[in-house]
């Protein structure tokens, strides 16, 4: 029960045991109103004044349940509201304590600033791929959400290089700048690159300028919503088997055998290092396709299952394959 029940149901209490007292002491006593609010204070209270007149002896079997039932009632209330204050804080406390200690065991997380429709969206994919993360957000409802959800969050600026810390930024391994206004989403790209030089960060932009404000900021990547939206309704229009394959590749189908598209890194001493990557698909892929591969910040894809493209340690690989075949090939790699 939130604060604002709590407190309508205390105030129906108090006005309900006064209203008894009242009510009673004018029925059977025939008291005015005032002699009659008063003795019905000043006996819930419990302070011990003398009652402004004799009772009678009815009166007196009515102040006697009237003690029992209704002050008891009351103070049942008081002591409920209290206990719930001091819960409240207690657990509000404990709360931030948890929150604080599972923000500081990641390593390897995500950084979402700004929980609007889009920052909502991006950490319901990263939440879909069980990828760990954390938001930044400074607006209360956005905080209310993420609690309904179970989502970790940090309530500050994202701009804020305090909150970005709280975040975790010197473990992360990207950040997302979903906020709403172009501004912000320049100040927080730079207090990122500032704190961390060599983070992935990916901003949203509304407009050509803000991009290239963005990019000056030094964004790794930049997306504007509108843009991209446009870009998908016009492929959905003319190629929308094409767009209904990419989604499966990218966001899976329905069935134990659904395609899926990831990146994958060549590490040190890879047994595809120096390899081509037709040389990789014959030995070591097993099902999982390459269809691109990045090579000293250039991507090529891969149009001829016989490549001559030789594979090089740090090299990353775009693969499509099942979940299973995909794990294979990152363990090899």
């Amino acid at each position: 029960m939130d604060r604002k029940n709590i407190i309508i149901k205390v105030l129906l209490v108090f006005f309900g045991v006064l209203s008894t007292g009242v009510a009673g002491l004018m029925i059977i006593e025939g008291w005015p109103f005032l002699d009659a609010l008063y003795m019905s204070v000043i006996t819930v209270y419990t302070v011990g004044y003398s009652e402004p007149r004799p009772l009678t002896a009815a009166g007196q079997i009515f102040i006697i349940i009237y003690i029992i039932s209704g002050v008891g009632a009351f103070l049942y209330a008081i002591s409920g509201t209290a206990e719930f204050i001091i819960a409240g804080h207690l657990g509000g406390v404990l709360g931030r304590k948890t929150m604080k200690r599972k923000i500081n065991e990641l390593n390897g997380h995500y950084i979402i600033c700004g929980f609007g429709r889009v920052g909502q969206q991006v950490a319901v994919e990263l939440k879909r791929d069980m990828v760990e993360f954390v938001v930044i957000d400074n607006d209360a409802e956005a905080i209310g959400r993420c609690e309904v959800q179970g989502f970790l969050y940090v309530q500050g600026s994202a701009s804020d290089d305090e909150a970005l810390k709280a975040a975790g930024i010197m473990r992360a391994k990207g950040l997302v700048s979903a906020i709403d206004s172009d501004a912000e989403n320049v100040y927080v790209t730079l207090s990122a690159k500032t704190l961390r030089p060599d983070l992935c960060v990916v901003a949203r932009a509304s407009s050509i300028e803000a991009e290239h404000k963005l990019l000056k900021a030094h964004a790794d990547r930049v997306l504007s919503p509108y843009t991209l939206g446009g870009r998908r309704l016009a492929n959905l229009l003319l190629r929308p088997n094409v767009v209904e394959f990419l989604d499966v590749a990218m966001h899976g189908g329905g069935g134990d055998e659904r395609l899926l598209m990831e990146e994958i890194e060549v590490r040190e001493m890879s047994p595809f290092s120096g390899l081509t990557i037709g040389e990789a698909k014959q030995k070591c892929t097993r099902g999982a396709n390459i269809l691109a591969i990045k090579q000293d910040g250039n991507l090529k894809v891969v149009a001829d299952p016989q490549s001559r493209v030789t594979i090089r340690n740090g090299d990353l690989l775009i693969a499509l394959g099942t979940s299973e075949q995909l794990a294979e090939l990152e363990k090899m790699t």
